[in-house]
């Protein structure tokens, strides 16, 4: 093996061992082993891709990645629309809003907010007195466009956090409509208001509900009035964070769980409050089994009635 290839190896490895989340569940000295013979040879990074890939199944957190050049310039190209991020009343009485995934550049998520505060606004037309909040077929990307979009449906205060292995957290809070991590801004001020910030709100989410799609989903947990409706999410409630390699590769690696308000922190599939299976076809139709049951408990909520 060249020095280039093993030095970029080892600090592939270095990140991973320093900073991943199931660090002190992996034996290191075997991955290290492995990974090493692996790249057997290597001249040059690219030549250390799939050693590199193995080590990151080696983890076991189902989340982390790596990514060749190629792939993450594909991963930060720009998007120009956001099929299913739209909003609309209901009934002239429950706005619905559903949320897409969000992954893309920068100048992107700005155009994934601008258009999901107008859909907010859209469903808010007739003055809504209750919200459903569609996370179905969400398989996640940057949760901060997310969550402010839907910022002034949480309404202020804390929503969630992270949690790392050592126990160390970091807090997400909306304030005046705005997305916080630890006190400091995360882009996008405050959208307009909704009509009834304490409305209560109705969560839709299915088995493609993932990553970010979950922290959204979390963000309401334990929000006053509101309950889920649908199926168990994916399952890997936990945050990424991404390190550029020296050849532009992209080490993605799962570093902290999230948590409620409440404190709860989750590592498995979040079940809804109420379990609603619909197929996939019927999603936004008069058969959709969970949109309805959404519809049904909104109707009985005060203000809804």
């Amino acid at each position: 093996m060249s020095a280039e290839a093993r030095a970029y190896l080892s600090t592939a490895l270095d990140l991973m061992e320093k900073r991943s989340l199931m660090r002190a569940e992996v034996d290191w000295r075997q991955v290290r082993g492995e990974v090493f013979s692996h790249a057997d040879g290597a001249r040059k990074p690219a030549d250390t891709y799939g050693a590199l890939r193995s080590a990151v199944s080696a983890l076991h957190d189902g989340h982390s990645g790596f990514f060749e050049p190629e792939q993450v310039a594909e991963l930060k190209a720009p998007v120009k629309t956001f099929d299913g991020l739209r909003g609309r009343s209901l009934e002239g009485r429950f706005g619905y809003v559903s949320l897409p995934r969000a992954q893309a550049s920068e100048q992107s998520y700005d155009r994934y907010v601008q258009r999901g505060r107008k859909a907010v606004a859209e469903a808010d037309r007739s003055r809504a007195c209750g919200w459903v909040v569609d996370l179905r077929r969400n398989s996640g990307g940057n949760m901060w466009p997310m969550l402010a979009v839907v910022a002034r449906i949480l309404g202020d205060g804390k929503v969630g956090g992270f949690v790392d292995a050592e126990g160390r957290t970091s807090v997400w809070t909306i304030e005046d409509g705005s997305p916080h991590i630890d006190g400091g801004p995360a882009g996008w001020r405050g959208g307009e208001p909704v009509s009834n910030g304490d409305a209560p709100v109705a969560v839709l989410t299915d088995r493609s509900t993932a990553s970010s799609g979950e922290a959204v989903a979390v963000a309401f947990r334990g929000r006053p009035h509101t309950r889920s409706f649908g199926e168990n999410t994916y399952g890997v409630p936990t945050s990424n964070t991404s390190h550029r390699l020296s050849d532009g590769a992209m080490l993605l690696l799962t570093e902290a769980r999230f948590v409620d308000r409440t404190g709860r922190a989750y590592d498995a599939p979040i079940p809804p409050d109420v379990d609603v299976f619909t197929e996939l076809r019927t999603v936004g139709t008069s058969r959709d089994r969970v949109l309805e049951a959404a519809k049904e408990w909104l109707a009985e909520q005060p203000g809804c009635e």
